[in-house]
């Protein structure tokens, strides 16, 4: 099995690893309802995506007990 020569230091082993960051998650504002969402999702407040109704309205019980 091969082994290192010399010892990685700390600093040179932590300049490789300088890219392993977490990126920030990246919110945009619904054009519809100003609720923030995903970019290229479905709104999950108001359910349009690029101006069309993607999910469908939920019926208030109002509406089945008639």
């Amino acid at each position: 099995m091969a082994l290192p020569k010399r010892k990685i230091s700390k600093s040179r082993k932590n300049k490789r690893r300088t890219h392993w960051t977490a990126k920030p998650i990246n919110l945009i504002e619904c054009p519809r309802c100003h609720e923030y969402k995903l970019p290229h999702h479905v709104c999950p407040s108001c359910g349009y995506y690029n101006g069309e109704r993607i999910i469908p309205e939920k019926k208030s019980a109002e509406a089945k007990a008639k």
